[in-house]
């Protein structure tokens, strides 16, 4: 057998279908294949010419020729998405139109135009059915495909559709038809599968068989092959075991045009040996009047019938399929083989004296099919592309020429004596036995009727018992488990109640320490009031010195002023107790020393250290409610970050308002933004969360600790201090939706750490999230969406690769149906991450089950045709492909995705 060229696809070199490993048939499919077209039955005017024939003289029949359309695949929409398609098809008129230019068209008319929408059912109904009836009716039959290389015609023919039954191409519903007609006890249907390659005809059931020789009988023209291994076939399912087989040892090659492009041509012999009974026997018979005993007596008719399914191998031409060696033998070898046939079907159209039968061995086995007794059909394929008009129009030339030749159709019949003697033997052995097996059976029955009564009776009882064990144990059983479970419960609840006592006993604590300390903060209130009050008469007392020092001199009034301005001052800023304590006990010990100078008599010059703390404090809480005197960059310069830090903690609430937003602004730009951790600044947003009741603040500091969570180290730093039990506790006292957005936005941000990711959840983090979504504003939820969306996105990537087992905890936190019910929401950024939060939670298999209960594999399906990002659109049709569990559910609902 030739090799090199072509290889065995994925087959052994194995003589019988025993103990073999099929291999799958080769998926050459005809890509894109629309939805299924209606169904006609075959009719006088369909492709099969109608019927079968009428007697057994020979009928003529002329070859009925149907043209099917391959859609473009994605090279050639690619390439010739600027040049228009050179093929029309109008199959309401059986006709189609070749554009040889933008001016020109030539119309060819065809028995059948099919469409590159044509379901498979609907080839086989119009090009092969009819055929198929007449072999059944004893007339020999060919169903032949034709056409250029990668136009489908194995896809037409040899489909399998072992994952789609609607893909079955015309052989596998053709031995469907051929089985559910014929009676497997009177009938035989057997097989023989061939390939000619390179001239050499070769048995593709037993690949050591590789030189079959063709006999022809001088008489009859009838043409054999007692060479070829015949299987006799029972049932479908050992047919399609065959046709793996012999797939898999059918040469194929690799080219330009196709990727597994057959390099020989395939014949599939189908011999029908059918009797003919009852009526059928009786119209045969040429006395109607023949007796029931004749009748039993006469020789069984038998009907003898050939179908012939051929795929040839496509034409190429070799500057196009670039075929080079033993491929370019290939092609060369099967050119000829082809061109030989066309000049036969030539002959026979113009009714020449000489047709060149001889010329190939393809011709000399298609002798009956052209010009013989074979009903016989032949489908073209052709293709859009305006690149392959030259191989289209050839094509096409070759149908319109088959469709000249004439066959004159013969019904072949014969007696079988050999039968009816073999018949009449069997039933005198069995008249002979009957007697016997009917006493014999008489007394084995009363034996049998005896011992299965006492077998019944003793089974019963044994049954009886069994049944009553075991019920006995599992009562047993179930009363042991009611009681572990109830003595489980009994010390879970021991141990709440326990658990409970401790909690009472540290709130007890904890109770008493705040007690504890609120007693000292309200006694050294009342001292810090007192001593408020001391200074104020110390002040008073102070002034009364002035009266008696007016005239002393210029320094003294200076002195004055500064103390009324300092009284002022302290009776506006009592919230800074302990800095005025300071200034106050400084400005006394300036007073005094002042007071004994002037005893002395000796006019000196007072320090102006008051005025300078007073402006240090001022500034602190005026230029931050004040936006025209100075910009947050020069207050942060001029004031510095600790002292505006400081402020965060200030008793007066606009003095903490302004000092938080001042904190926000500088935590959104990313440079200050470690600066503010180190000095301190996160902890005490956070304390502020906790400690504050005024809903801006907590807006405000909730938006600066967002910012924050912008950055990795933060993160880790805002979970280590209590931040998710913090903003949880704003979200839940917070009545303004910016409030939620702002608690929502710092949460998301928390998500997208893949370190996070227990501890988080594990804090309330999913939960305080999907808490908010009640706010119902788009913002929140739109933050909402893109923290699901982040913790998604990390579960995903921590699952690739290896570091999470189990189920998603957005599921089991219950946040799938909210995620389901706003995957189409209208507001854009909710949709977007959602869409995304989904494809990621589908990626991991163990989610499959819940998705699919909870409704969202039919967001994915949305998803993956209607989403307007591309990106997320192939995300999901990728995930929906790679998951099996998907995969089978969508079988099972027959959607198509």
């Amino acid at each position: 057998m030739a090799s090199g060229g072509g290889n065995y696809r994925n087959g052994t070199h194995k003589n019988s279908l025993k103990g073999t490993t099929t291999a799958a048939l080769k998926n050459k499919s005809l890509s894109s294949v629309g939805a299924s077209s209606g169904l006609r039955k075959s009719s006088p005017g369909s492709l099969g010419g109608g019927g079968t024939a009428k007697d057994d003289a020979g009928v003529p029949g002329r070859v009925r020729v149907a043209v099917r359309l391959r859609p473009r695949n994605a090279e050639e929409s690619a390439a010739d998405a600027d040049f228009a398609d050179c093929v029309e098809l109008q199959p309401e008129f059986k006709r189609l139109k070749l554009r040889k230019n933008n001016w020109h068209t030539d119309t060819y008319e065809f028995d059948e135009v099919l469409t590159e929408f044509a379901s498979q059912k609907r080839v086989y109904e119009v090009v092969a059915k009819p055929v198929v009836e007449s072999v059944l009716d004893g007339y020999n039959g060919t169903v032949m495909a034709y056409g250029q290389t990668g136009t489908g015609k194995t896809y037409t023919l040899g489909r399998l559709g072992e994952e789609d039954t609607a893909d079955r191409g015309i052989i596998v519903r053709a031995m469907e038809d051929i089985l559910a007609d014929v009676s497997l006890e009177t009938d035989s249907v057997s097989v023989s599968y061939l390939q000619l390659y390179m001239e050499s005809l070769q048995d593709l059931l037993d690949p050591t068989n590789d030189n079959i020789s063709i006999v022809e009988d001088p008489r009859s023209g009838d043409v054999s092959l007692p060479g070829a291994t015949l299987f006799e076939i029972r049932d479908q399912q050992s047919f399609l075991e065959l046709l793996r087989l012999g797939e898999a040892h059918r040469y194929a090659a690799n080219t330009r045009l196709n990727t597994e492009s057959s390099r020989s041509h395939a014949l599939l012999m189908v011999h029908v040996k059918r009797s003919v009974k009852g009526g059928d026997l009786t119209h045969s018979s040429q006395n109607g009047n023949t007796t029931s005993m004749a009748k039993s007596l006469r020789p069984t008719l038998v009907r003898k019938a050939k179908l012939v399914v051929v795929d040839l191998a496509g034409s190429e031409r070799i500057d196009k399929s670039g075929s080079e060696g033993h491929t370019l033998e290939e092609a060369k070898s099967i050119n000829l083989s082809l061109s030989a046939l066309g000049k036969c079907i030539n002959a026979l159209a113009e009714n020449s004296a000489h047709v060149p039968i001889r010329d190939s061995k393809l011709t000399r086995l298609l002798r009956d099919s052209f010009g013989g007794t074979a009903r016989t059909s032949l489908v073209i394929t052709i293709g859009l592309s305006p690149r392959h008009r030259g191989e289209t129009a050839s094509t096409i030339m070759f149908g319109q020429r088959a469709m000249k030749v004439e066959n004159m159709l013969k019904l072949k019949e014969e007696f079988d004596y050999k039968s009816l003697a073999r018949k009449l033997d069997i039933q005198l052995d069995q008249l002979i036995m009957e007697h016997e097996r009917k006493q014999k059976a008489l007394e084995d029955e009363i034996e049998r009727i005896t011992m299965d009564a006492q077998i019944q009776i003793s089974e019963s009882e044994r049954n009886c018992a069994n049944l009553m064990e075991k019920e006995r144990l599992k009562y047993q059983k179930e009363y042991k488990e009611s009681i572990k479970k109830l003595e489980e419960k009994w010390m879970m609840n021991q141990q709440k109640h326990n658990e409970k006592k401790d909690q009472m006993a540290s709130s007890a604590e904890e109770v008493a320490e705040l007690k504890r300390l609120l007693n000292k903060e309200i006694s050294l209130r009342k001292v810090a009031e007192e001593e408020v009050h001391s200074h104020k008469s110390q002040i008073a007392q102070l002034k009364i010195s002035e009266a008696y020092l007016a005239s002393a001199s210029s320094e003294v009034l200076k002195l004055r002023k500064m103390l009324e301005d300092e009284a002022y001052q302290k009776e506006k800023l009592e919230g800074e107790i302990s800095t005025l304590q300071t200034q106050l006990l400084q400005l006394s010990f300036e007073a005094d020393e002042t007071r004994r100078r002037l005893d002395l008599g000796g006019p000196e010059k007072v320090p102006g250290s008051l005025e300078s703390l007073i402006s240090q404090a001022r500034p602190q809480v005026n230029d931050l409610g004040n936006g025209e005197k100075a910009s947050i960059a020069s207050l942060f310069e001029q004031v510095g970050l600790q002292k505006i830090l400081s402020l965060l903690e200030a008793e007066d609430a606009d003095v903490r308002v302004h000092a938080v937003k001042v904190v926000a602004n500088l935590a959104a730009e990313e440079s200050n933004q470690q600066k503010i951790v180190e000095a301190g600044g996160l902890t005490s947003l956070l304390a502020l969360l906790g400690s504050s009741e005024d809903e801006t603040v907590h807006r405000v500091a909730a938006g600066a600790i967002a910012n924050l969570a912008m950055n990795e180290t933060n993160q880790e730093l805002i979970m280590s201090e209590g931040g998710i039990h913090s903003l949880s506790m704003t979200a839940a006292n917070a009545e303004d939706p910016q409030t939620f957005r702002m608690v929502a936005g710092a949460i998301a941000n928390l998500c997208g750490n893949d370190k996070l990711q227990n501890k988080l959840r594990g804090e309330g983090g999913i939960k305080a999230l999907l808490r908010m979504v009640k706010c119902g504003h788009p913002d929140v939820l739109a933050q909402v969406a893109r923290g699901i969306a982040n913790f998604a996105k990390c579960e995903s990537r921590a699952s690739t690769q290896g570091n999470k087992t189990g189920r998603s905890l957005l599921i089991e936190d219950g946040a799938l149906p909210w995620i389901v019910q706003n995957a189409n929401n209208d507001a854009s950024p909710i949709r977007r991450h959602i869409e995304l939060a989904l494809c990621h939670l589908a990626q991991h298999e163990v989610n499959a089950k819940d998705m699919i209960t909870g409704g969202a594999l039919w967001e994915l399906v949305r998803i993956s045709r209607d989403c307007s990002r591309e990106d997320i659109r192939n995300l999901a049709h990728r995930t929906l492909t790679s998951s099996p569990t998907f995969v089978a559910e969508l079988r099972r609902l027959r959607i198509d995705y």
